[in-house]
């Protein structure tokens, strides 16, 4: 992990930390969050939410895992608008035949 801000020795130190302290330490991922963010903004990088915007805009298909939703309890008014709900095999019936498809 690198820092987004501070003198340039400062930005070229790699800080390794462990995914054990990482875990352990409170509000490290707020934290992380926050580094990332700040590092994506001084690159001149999108943010997610513009990109979200913009592969919408290009009608990119998001389907969520249906099931990894009702394990988790989540439901589906708490997912933004354009969102599609399918399990692995309904998700694979097109996605063969796709020019570019991610499944995560």
């Amino acid at each position: 992990m690198k820092m987004p801000f501070g003198p340039d020795w400062f930005r070229k130190i790699n800080w390794n930390i462990p995914n054990a302290v990482m875990s352990i330490v409170p509000g490290f991922e707020n934290l992380a969050t926050s580094l990332m963010k700040q590092t994506i903004k001084n690159n001149g990088v999108a943010s997610i939410a513009e990109l979200r915007e913009l592969s919408q805009e290009a009608e990119v298909r998001f389907i969520a895992c249906q099931m990894t939703v009702e394990l988790f309890g989540f439901d589906q008014s708490e997912f933004i608008d354009g969102i599609e709900y399918a399990g692995a095999a309904k998700f694979f019936e097109f996605a063969g035949e796709a020019d570019i498809s991610l499944y995560m």
